[in-house]
């Protein structure tokens, strides 16, 4: 059996008795009422039991109608009750400003009962339309919410899973993205205060870094097993190919920002990462031999993340190095391999770096800090 629906309440405010009766009678068999005598009152059952209606008196001693409707408008616990006026007050004047501070409506005594119920059921029918809408809207963005989030997580799973294909073919690597987007992120946090950085590295952007930066050696993927995984030492012509990994990871995501109708913020960035992140501040680096400011500010917080990760990882050619002598070594190419500012906020963060080290630091090695 379907249970009646809950009744809905008005708070009826006057300080007359009589009026109080006439009222009650006439709402008792539709609506559960409660009584305020006074604006005090009112404003303390309102606030305590929230009425879905107030019918206010206006003439009432010491808190006049207009005035406790002024406070209930005020607090946003009683904002949206709303307010119906009954009143001897017939000018013109008063109307407005009952309906100037908030009230729905103004009747004018003495009553007349049908218009009073009318008037009531009508302001309580909108009530309830507003409220279906606002839990609707809740609803929807509820939903949304959740679906953005559930697009976010697919994102950054696709991310992981392109830039993990990328590093399976590198037995080397081990959690070097991990290290990386962590590096990035923390460095650019570092810098987003620095003036020549501000308007670049917003919130917003901090974030899209951190989701960009594992898609730095994506190009690898085109790299020939026999040089990628070469356990040597890398001749000139192979490096000359190895070198080319950053026009592959470009290509690769030009072709997804050409699949997907045109470039966008979080793409740009990766795939000015994959691009320049191996160009040199002082112009000696590639593809490009790019120099300076015309490296994007992404290549260059990627610059230091990668090279720093570089030098404390162990490789074919070289062992892994202590995180002092790592950075001893990242201070030498402060003006020639990197931008000096984005090189002093690493130094200035350079225990941060060791501590996210030490956390995704591989399984087979010892922390940096050893």
């Amino acid at each position: 059996m379907n249970e009646s629906p809950a009744r809905q309440t008005v708070l009826i405010v006057d300080d007359t008795p009589d009026n109080i009766q006439l009222l009650s009678a006439l709402l008792r068999d539709q609506y559960k009422t409660k009584v305020a005598t006074s604006g005090y009152k009112a404003i303390e059952i309102a606030q305590s039991s929230q009425p879905d209606l107030i019918l206010m008196d206006v003439m009432m001693p010491e808190l006049d109608g207009y005035d406790t409707t002024r406070q209930l408008k005020q607090n946003p616990a009683t904002a949206d009750i709303p307010v119906i006026f009954l009143t001897a007050k017939s000018q013109v004047e008063d109307e407005e400003l009952g309906l100037g501070i908030g009230a729905v409506d103004y009747i004018i005594k003495p009553i007349s009962p049908p218009i009073v119920l009318a008037r009531v059921r009508t302001h309580l029918a909108l009530k309830s339309a507003r409220q279906f809408l606002s839990d609707q809207n809740q609803h929807l963005e509820h939903l949304v919410h959740e679906r953005t989030n559930q697009l976010m997580q697919m994102q950054d799973a696709t991310i992981l899973a392109m830039a993990s294909l990328a590093e399976t073919r590198d037995n080397e690597t081990g959690n070097h993205i991990r290290r990386t987007q962590n590096y990035v992120a923390a460095l650019a946090r570092a810098l987003q205060a620095h003036p020549r950085f501000a308007a670049v590295l917003s919130d917003e952007n901090v974030a899209l870094l951190y989701k960009s930066a594992p898609l730095h050696d994506i190009g690898k993927v085109g790299v020939p097993d026999r040089i990628l995984l070469k356990p040597d030492k890398l001749d000139e012509a192979e490096w000359e190919i190895m070198k080319r990994h950053t026009i592959y990871g470009r290509d690769t995501i030009l072709q997804v920002e050409k699949h997907l109708g045109g470039s966008n913020s979080f793409l740009t960035f990766a795939r000015e990462i994959a691009h320049y992140h191996q160009e040199k501040w002082d112009g000696s680096g590639y593809p490009e031999g790019l120099r300076g400011d015309a490296i994007p500010i992404s290549a260059r917080l990627m610059a230091v993340a990668d090279v720093y990760d570089a030098l404390i990882s162990k490789r074919v050619y070289k062992p892994a190095f202590p995180h002092a002598q790592a950075v001893a070594m990242m201070r030498e190419g402060r003006g020639s391999h990197f931008d000096p500012d984005v090189l002093d906020a690493f130094l200035a963060i350079e225990q941060e770096f060791l501590a996210i080290a030490d956390r995704f630091r591989d399984l087979e090695t010892s922390p940096a800090s050893h």
